[in-house]
């Protein structure tokens, strides 16, 4: 294992062996935790895209939420839609709504607001490319759920995981921000392991991970955006050995994308040499 590699791996805290009722159960743990530590919230608002990560963190706020209801705390998990137009894989985001059973959905097509926004830019003139089209997205998204959060006393729900974490493949202040993100620490095949024990739908957790944020190519496989597999990511934050092409590839993404795991630097906190 390289210097860096060790470095990135205390720093993302994935193990390299997980139970699967442990992990569950301190993950329901942290997230009611969290909630009792905060007085005002009374909900928990997560958008659903369907894919592996927010059916994991879905299902794993409900069922906290359901806990916490036992014990006498009102909250309610709240899961949100947010189609672009027509959802391509929209039948795949209701099977997963259906093993998650929330407590509300609320939909919400964020398509007028992000062809405002971009028609608001090209007359300011500044022409927004496909990929920065797709992060507007992302941001209208994450954009929506602080709203509905603020209205029910909630707090965002983060899916932001390690594997994605170390390779900055998510948008910055988009499906980045969150109040908080309970499945960090899982690598990809961790969480497919935790779906797997909480008898998800086998499609949800095996189908190819997209984050299908641009136009021009839709569907595109994360593996063919980040040029580097997620079973090679997962053994790479376990401690194992890597290809060296594939661990190159992996720490220039884990350096070129720094910034996006730190907060806001002002002039006491910024690092002086």
């Amino acid at each position: 294992m390289t210097k860096l590699q060790d470095i990135v791996v205390k720093e993302m805290k994935v193990k390299a062996h997980i139970g699967s009722e442990h992990e569950v159960h301190e993950i329901i743990h942290f997230i009611k935790e969290y909630v009792q530590s905060h007085a005002f919230i009374k909900s928990l608002v997560l958008g659903i895209s369907g894919g592996q990560d927010s059916t994991l963190t879905g299902k794993l706020a409900q069922l906290a939420v359901e806990e916490l209801r036992k014990e006498g705390r009102e909250c309610q998990f709240i899961a949100v839609k947010l189609p672009y137009g027509v959802q391509r894989d929209a039948d795949e985001v209701e099977d997963a709504l259906k093993f998650i059973q929330p407590d509300e959905t609320i939909t919400v097509n964020i398509k007028p607001a992000v062809d405002q926004s971009v028609q608001s830019l090209k007359d300011a003139g500044i022409e927004l490319t496909d990929f920065q089209r797709g992060n507007e997205k992302a941001r209208e998204r994450m954009k929506v759920q602080f709203s509905i959060a603020s209205n029910r006393s909630g707090i965002v729900i983060g899916t932001d995981h390690s594997a994605e974490n170390i390779t900055g493949f998510y948008t910055k202040y988009g499906d980045g921000a969150a109040d908080i993100a309970p499945i960090f620490g899982l690598n990809k095949r961790q969480g497919r392991q935790l779906l797997q024990y909480l008898n998800a739908p086998k499609h949800l957790y095996e189908k190819v991970p997209t984050a299908d944020l641009e136009d021009d190519k839709p569907q595109l496989p994360d593996e063919e955006a980040l040029g580097v597999t997620y079973d090679q990511i997962d053994d790479y934050l376990e401690g194992k050995e890597v290809p060296s092409e594939a661990r190159e590839v992996i720490e220039k993404h884990y350096v070129r994308n720094a910034h996006k795991r730190e907060l806001a630097y002002n002039r006491y906190t910024w690092p002086k040499n």
